[in-house]
Parts: C-alpha cells; structure tokens; sequence
C-alpha cells in the first residue's frame, strides 16, 4: 500500500467487504478499490488483471453516466489476454458526499460461456424427430400435445384447475389421442388424477364441444 490518508479510509471501510467478494467468487473474480482522490488503486483483490496497488487508476473522477445508488454497470470489459469480462463499479462517497472511491468488481465470464455453449452442443436438437421411429408411439404423442399445450398457455401441470383441465382433455381428445385403450391411465399418471376424473373431463369436453356446435 501508499501512504494516503484517503487510501487509508477507503481500506479500513472496504477491505474487509472486498475480501469476502472475492473470495466468494475466486477464482473468477478480482476486486478493486480506487482512491479517486489521488487517482491510484488503493487495494487489489485476486489481482488476475497484473495491477497492483499504487498504479495508476485509468479512471475519471466523475459520476457521469452513473447509475441508481451510484453504480455503474453491469458492463462489459475484455482483459489483456481477450477474456470477456463483466464488470459493475460503484461509487463510494465520504461524509460530505463527494466522491473519494471506486469499488469495482471484475468477473471473468470466459469460463461460464464455455460451459454454456457446451451444454447447449449436447441438450440442443440437431434435427426434428424422425416420424417414422415414433408413429405409433402415443405415449411421446400425448406427452409432446400436454407439454405444446401447457407452454402455450404459461400454465404449470400442477396447478391446473379443473376448468384448465377439461381445456387439455379436450385438446387432446381432439387430436384423436384417446382412442387409445391405455391413454386415459398414461395421462392420469401425467396430471396427477384418478381414471375417473379424466372421463369426467372427457365427458364435459365433448359435451361443450357438442353444445358449440349445435346452432
């Protein structure tokens, strides 16, 4: 460290909060205090950028551009060696409201995007399904019709109500998915309801669906 009065406070505030950050995310994030009032880095945590305490800061002493409760970001930065970094800075004002630090927090994002894109090469579909592998498969029919029809709606399985419910069946039934001897015991199972309810269900869709179309 330098000999800074202002440096000093900003330490004695903040060292311990920007200690545990980065430790929290270490390895991937570094953490760093600027004294705005000399234009210097106070402290450094997990210093994977190569600065040290006692160079020079690189920053303005402003609050241009701040955002609310005087923090700037999240914003994107790229280290020396091309890592893409993802960066949020806020200020920190003395006991008469001006400016004296800058708390940043710099966290290496290089590492999550490459877990992300590979778990997007392995769970993403390369090509639709082939219809000749799962014609008779109605089980895959009925489970991809109440998933297609649920995520159409935002709704969740399990807090259909019954009024939603005899919605799906119908749906469903519709589509010819019940002629099937085993289909109301498979969706049964899917929606958590006796045999019973699903032929309730059906009988009050097809009576709607009789009564919609009678002039």
């Amino acid at each position: 460290m330098y000999d800074s009065s202002n440096a000093d406070l900003l330490l004695r505030q903040h060292a311990a909060t920007a200690a545990a950050i980065s430790t929290l995310f270490y390895p991937h994030a570094e953490v760093v205090l600027h004294d705005l009032e000399t234009g210097l880095i106070a402290g450094i945590w997990n210093a994977f950028s190569g600065r040290k305490p006692g160079m020079d800061s690189l920053i303005e002493n402003t609050l241009e551009d701040v955002g609310e409760g005087g923090v700037y970001g999240p914003y994107e930065k790229i280290g020396e060696d091309g890592r893409r970094l993802k960066s949020v800075s806020a200020v920190l004002l003395d006991e008469h409201g001006q400016a004296a630090g800058l708390f940043c927090i710099n966290m290496d994002v290089s590492h999550f995007e490459a877990a992300a894109k590979l778990l997007a090469a392995f769970s993403g579909a390369a090509a639709p399904r082939p219809p000749s592998l799962f014609a008779g498969d109605w089980r895959e029919e009925i489970n991809t019709a109440l998933h297609d029809w649920l995520r159409t709606r935002g709704l969740a399985l399990t807090a259909l109500k019954k009024g939603e419910r005899v919605a799906l069946v119908a749906a469903l039934d519709q589509r010819g998915l019940f002629q099937t001897r085993n289909a109301v015991d498979h969706l049964a199972g899917l929606i958590g309801a006796s045999r019973a309810s699903i032929y309730n269900y059906l009988a009050d869709a097809r009576r709607q669906s009789q009564k919609d179309k009678t002039p």
